[in-house]
């Protein structure tokens, strides 16, 4: 175990991010620009759509289809447990309880892209259909959350025009979801990979592949910069939030292993689908949680997801979803 959290911690992927929170903490003014970040996001997740449409473009759907199946079926576990453990141990509001569940039912990209290195740096490199996991992930995990804290808001004392405006901004939630930025870079991916296959993919193979590793670092350093700035938000979110962005991951993580175990992914792919379970999205699920649940508190869903999650995830989480990988594989 020691080796595998050595082999994480050395990595540049994870000591570009402990620079970013460490100018954060000493105030330093370092700073990407806005439009960089931007572009860096851009062909991150368009990399790895890409890259994942090739692959799958030689899978067959029998080894697809359990995969997915199990990969659905975590989209609705995850947000309904996160949602009972804040509503009832944490005494979370509804909106609150479900716009933070609609962040750990969902999955971040960058994450799931910095599990990959760290699979395929121990040598179990995952299935190439993973991407194909993670665009199935992404938007269940969000809409089942924010289906629970509309339907748990329409059950409150309020006239029929509340719950009519509920129902329109879960269908806005829908439109804001299959069109956001990230689906469609991501769909679109897979789709030109699939359509393109291997030899159409040689060309572009220098600046998708060849460069994705020093871009994600740099990626990260923005990531270490954000989170750095949060980490004052630990304050007022609370102990039970700080323990909540630890301990879901890891129940999530074990039950994404086990059920990747029982798919019939290697151990690489399962240590991906775990991560992906025990992931918090910070890019796609913001922006649905303002625009359906305004009234939940941007502190604790961003703090909890970018702040702790995440720096968890990186550092110590990933190789012990590998472990348990290992555990349920072989």
């Amino acid at each position: 175990m020691f080796d595998v959290l050595r082999l994480n911690l050395v990595s540049p992927l994870t000591l570009c991010f402990a620079l970013g929170v460490f100018a954060r903490v000493i105030r330093s003014q370092l700073a990407l620009p806005r439009e960089l970040y931007t572009s860096l996001s851009i062909y991150l997740l368009f990399a790895l759509g890409l890259k994942g449409g090739v692959e799958l473009s030689h899978s067959s759907l029998s080894q697809l289809a359990a995969p997915a199946a199990v990969t659905l079926l975590l989209g609705c576990l995850t947000p309904i447990s996160a949602y009972l453990v804040l509503r009832r141990l944490g005494k979370f509001s509804i909106p609150d309880a479900a716009g933070i569940a609609a962040h750990y039912g969902s999955v971040s990209a960058v994450t799931f892209i910095a599990a990959q290195q760290f699979t395929n740096a121990a040598g179990a490199p995952a299935e190439g259909f993973m991407p194909t996991l993670l665009t199935l992930l992404e938007i269940p995990g969000i809409q089942v959350a924010l289906a629970i804290g509309a339907f748990q808001m329409a059950q409150q004392p309020s006239s029929d025009s509340n719950q009519t405006s509920a129902g329109s901004k879960l269908l806005a939630v829908c439109h804001e979801l299959l069109s956001a930025p990230s689906t469609m870079l991501l769909v679109g991916g897979l789709i030109i990979g699939t359509a393109v296959g291997t030899e159409g993919w040689k060309p572009v193979q220098p600046v998708f592949e060849g460069m994705f590793k020093g871009i994600l670092t740099l990626f990260l350093l923005e990531m270490g910069l954000t989170a750095g700035a949060r980490l004052q938000d630990l304050r007022s979110s609370g102990l039970f939030l700080a323990a909540f962005g630890i301990v879901i991951p890891v129940l999530h993580g074990l039950l994404g292993a086990w059920l990747g175990s029982l798919s019939g992914l290697s151990v690489g792919g399962t240590t991906m689908l775990a991560t992906m379970a025990a992931s918090a999205s910070y890019i796609a699920a913001p922006p649905a949680v303002r625009m359906a649940l305004p009234e939940a508190n941007p502190t604790y869903y961003l703090t909890a997801a970018l702040a702790i999650t995440f720096p968890f995830n990186l550092i110590a989480g990933i190789p012990l979803y590998y472990r348990f990988a290992q555990f349920f594989c072989n």
